[in-house]
């Protein structure tokens, strides 16, 4: 049974990073070429309306997709039960925004928002349509057809992208490609997975699956709400384009770790939920994701950083500098991401969606408090104070870590530390780099080069744990 779960695991985590770099590769890829074409006003009307359509998909799902991957053995009752619901909320929602629409442009004081949030806001029913159908994947830990149709619509929807943004569409190119992408997973989702939802409504289902998701779902709310407000907040304090800088500060850190720690997450949530009754067994293999989580994201992290300058500038252009400090800011709010998700992952494999609401009720009140004192200095204020929430995030995480499993801030600490030290080493590398050579594409080669050297001999040097772990995966499938 170890060795099964194990060979899953791997599998899954390998489909899932390949789905995850791939898809994020092709998204930045055409991420940079439209943002060559659009302008950064364009970007920040997207922006602007985005906390309103993520907090419309969280009522949507309700958190009940989580909870049929939590259920040990779910019924296709429970499924169908589920789609009737995500459905109907589709529609519910998508009625809510159109009529709202112009109060939101009235608000920003720009009309175009009025035309693009209503088109934009049909990926909620679209997305309803395959969202059993996907959750059935996860479940399955069948990530290698999820890769298939995640990367099939990066492509597909990225080059609708692009040609509208080439035609001068300005924002509509960015909906169209948010449609596009949406209507092409859901169409290659119900092709792969063959399953039919029946016209039955479980009370029974539903009251026992939405007692679980409901408090996901209001956890769920609050963390969606708070991470859309810095656009919104912005929008109104300042301008449309200062939208588009902080929302390209933050492009670049947030693919690295939301690859890294999105895979990651994927199938642990699913992989671990399998052993939840066994807590040596869970702390063993919970432990074993916080270092590999660590062992790979922080040196990306903090090679970005370091070389946020030349990276900026060669792929975005000069005209995108502004945003290049708020950049260097935000990834260190990123570092503790990986692991404050694996501590949630926890909570959620346990069933206490309960410490999961009263978490998010306590971190968001003071993340909001955080964002109102900052947004009355400047826009690098605001970046600072979510390193200060970031930081604040994972000892409050780590408090019900302990409580349930004994595994507290500092046994993590203790864990994760070398990492950090070692990925400082390749933060003074790039920036040292960075400095000195003028080439832009020359001083990226050479930091990543000598950045990655570095990290992988210290490494070696002091035997940690990830790094001889992701070693004998690459030597085994080499092997192979």
């Amino acid at each position: 049974m170890a060795e099964t779960l194990k060979q899953k695991t791997i599998k899954g985590a390998s489909w899932s990073f390949v789905e995850q770099i791939l898809t994020r590769g092709v998204n930045f890829v055409i991420g940079i070429i439209l943002a060559r074409l659009l302008s950064p006003t364009d970007y920040g009307l997207v922006g602007m309306m985005g906390v309103f359509i993520a907090i419309s998909q969280i009522f949507v799902d309700g958190g009940l997709a989580n909870a049929l991957i939590q259920t040990k053995n779910p019924t296709d009752k429970d499924f169908s039960t589920v789609f009737i619901v995500n459905m109907t909320l589709s529609f519910v929602f998508y009625c809510i925004l159109y009529f709202t629409a112009p109060l939101v442009a009235n608000f920003y004081e720009e009309p175009l928002l009025k035309p693009l949030m209503r088109v934009v806001a049909l990926i909620l029913i679209i997305v309803s349509l395959s969202s059993i159908h996907g959750t059935l994947l996860s479940i399955r830990v069948d990530f290698k057809t999820k890769s298939i149709i995640s990367i099939a619509s990066s492509l597909l929807s990225g080059g609708i992208g692009i040609y509208c943004a080439y035609k001068g569409l300005g924002a509509w190119a960015l909906v169209a490609q948010s449609v596009a992408s949406a209507a092409i997973i859901t169409l290659l989702t119900l092709a792969f997975v063959h399953w039919m939802p029946k016209l039955v409504f479980s009370k029974e289902s539903f009251k026992r699956l939405f007692s679980y998701s409901s408090k996901l779902l209001a956890a769920s709310v609050i963390n969606v709400a708070y991470d859309n407000a810095y656009p919104m907040v912005i929008g109104k304090r300042f301008t449309a384009a200062d939208v588009g800088q902080y929302t390209r500060a933050g492009q670049f850190p947030l693919v690295a770790n939301n690859t890294i720690t999105g895979a990651l997450n994927r199938v642990a949530f699913p992989v671990l939920s399998q052993i939840q009754d066994d807590n040596e067994r869970l702390l063993n293999v919970y432990e074993k994701y916080i270092q590999l989580s660590s062992f790979l994201i922080f040196p990306v992290l903090l090679w970005l950083c370091g070389c946020a300058r030349p990276l900026v500038s060669f792929l975005l252009t000069d005209k995108w500098l502004d945003c290049v400090p708020l950049m260097q800011i935000l990834c260190f709010s990123l570092l503790t991401n990986g692991i404050t998700l694996i501590n949630l992952n926890l909570l959620y494999v346990k069933g206490r969606s309960d410490l999961v609401l009263r978490l998010e009720i306590i971190k968001k009140t003071i993340a909001f408090i955080i964002l109102f004192v900052s947004m009355l200095f400047s826009l690098k204020v605001m970046c600072y104070g979510q390193v200060l929430y970031s930081i604040i995030a994972l000892c409050l995480n780590t408090i019900y870590t302990k409580k349930i499993l004994g595994y507290g801030l500092f046994r993590q600490l203790k864990v994760i530390y070398p990492y950090f030290l070692l990925a400082l080493v390749v933060l003074a590398v790039s920036l040292l780099i960075s400095n000195f050579v003028s080439h832009r594409v020359l001083a990226l080669v050479l930091s990543f080069g000598a950045g990655a050297v570095v990290y992988f001999l210290l490494n070696k040097v002091f035997r940690l744990y990830a790094y001889q772990e992701a070693r004998e995966l690459v030597l085994s499938k080499l092997r192979k």
